[in-house]
């Protein structure tokens, strides 16, 4: 699993953990299934959310798996206790305009002072630039476009190879925009990153840009190009999924690019291209409008 999987499920089993001490049960054989659904149930009333809990109980069936083949425990109690139903909340997304004016290229211009200096900005800018056009571009996560080295990236094929969840590996296109970003960028690139450095994206202290840090680039960008609306990093995914599904209708292929183990995952964006083409009908089919008297 990621170190951030790794990560959240340490803090849940620690949660469990500390409500098991509090019920006075000192093995972890004497719990049954009702004992993880009163923890299931007392967590939400607290106000963690659904998909908290979901994630919560997958790790307590994980380390209950564990358990059992040390033999600890001869039972899974948590097998059968399923989360509260989560409210389906579709994903945000830019329209091709919005990701036009967004990727914008800066008034940018790197010359002799550029190359020298490993801390100018206007390198970082570049670098800022190819990470958004290549995000769109290609439809990555976060973590897939931070984890980039050189060699993942052929710019002749236009083609990089990211290494996705379960440490699956695709290969994706990129598009002419994000090899040109891509282009001015690694020209200055050496201006910044350390002779060592693999990563194809680097910070100031020229070691792997760090997700954090790119997250608030994201949105110091979006705030100098004056959209007035929150954008992170997913949301170019999220806009890569419905665009693309909107003009070739090929969900299989949507499915690959965006390197999701099963369909159902991408069926999300079906109800994205529905209710854009409802909002058509209903300003545009004459039988469509409300008719007022």
């Amino acid at each position: 699993m990621s170190a951030h999987t790794a990560s959240a499920y340490r803090i849940d089993l620690s949660s469990f953990s500390q409500w098991v001490n509090e019920k006075s049960l000192t093995r972890w054989a004497q719990l049954d299934s009702q004992h993880v659904r009163q923890f299931a149930a007392e967590t939400h009333r607290a106000g963690l959310s659904p998909r908290s809990i979901q994630r919560r109980l997958s790790a307590i069936r994980g380390f209950y798996g564990y358990l059992a083949r040390e033999g600890v425990a001869t039972n899974n109690p948590a097998t059968d206790v399923r989360a509260p139903k989560a409210a389906k909340h579709l994903p945000r997304t830019l329209d091709v305009d919005q990701m036009s004016r967004l990727l914008q290229d800066l008034p940018v211009k790197v010359g002799k002072k550029a190359r020298q200096s490993r801390g100018d900005e206007s390198a970082l800018e570049l670098r800022d630039h190819a990470a958004l056009e290549l995000l769109y571009s290609s439809g990555l996560r976060l973590s897939e476009l931070i984890g980039l080295n050189l060699v993942d990236v052929d710019l002749k094929d236009r083609t990089a190879r990211v290494l996705g969840k379960g440490s699956k590996t695709r290969i994706v296109p990129i598009g002419s925009h994000a090899i040109k970003a891509l282009q001015k960028w690694l020209n200055v690139r050496g201006s910044v990153a350390t002779a060592e450095e693999l990563a194809v994206f680097v910070g100031r202290n020229g070691k792997r840009l760090g997700a954090r840090a790119l997250q608030l680039r994201v949105a110091d960008w979006a705030k100098r190009q004056n959209l007035g609306v929150h954008i992170h990093p997913h949301l170019f995914r999220h806009s890569f999924a419905s665009h693309l599904l909107e003009s070739s209708g090929d969900l299989r292929g949507v499915q690959e690019l965006l390197g999701h183990a099963n369909i159902s995952t991408t069926q999300i964006y079906t109800h994205l291209d529905f209710q854009h083409l409802a909002k058509t009908y209903d300003a545009s089919h004459p039988r469509a409008r409300i008719v007022r008297k």
